[in-house]
């Protein structure tokens, strides 16, 4: 029997790639970090080394996904003698709240880290309902 780590983010977010499944040999998932703010769910994904051109976002149903590619350039005649960092393809999807504003989410990419910002639909204010006498 194998242990199940609980997040409170669990139940806000549902991860579905790669979960649970093991990789191939060229795939890799990046560390994320979700945090939720007063107006919106902030998403940060370590993607270092991956060019802004290799990085799609996509919205289908609810479930945001991040996908890519990390590639490395072989220099002719290079030997390597170590490669640690993982290489490849890689993809993380999560099912976003139903109260968000599918219009406001929008993604940059800085020092290596792909911050999506994921708004919240603003809450009807409420209003004072004047009674009136007759």
């Amino acid at each position: 029997m194998s242990l199940v780590r609980y997040s409170p983010f669990d139940d806000l977010f549902r991860t579905f790639a790669s979960a649970g499944e093991p990789l191939g040999r060229d795939e890799w998932v990046p560390p994320v970090d979700i945090v939720e703010t007063e107006r919106a769910y902030e998403i940060l994904l370590e993607v270092p080394a991956v060019v802004k051109e290799a990085i799609n976002v996509s919205l289908k149903d609810g479930v945001l996904t991040v996908s890519g590619e990390r590639s490395r350039e072989k220099a002719e005649g290079e030997r390597l003698h170590r490669v640690e960092r993982q290489y490849g393809k890689f993809a993380r999807s999560f099912r976003l709240p139903d109260n968000i504003d599918e219009e406001g989410i929008t993604a940059r990419c800085e020092n290596g880290v792909l911050h999506l910002t994921v708004a919240k639909h603003e809450r009807a204010k409420p209003r004072q309902i004047e009674v009136q006498v007759h």
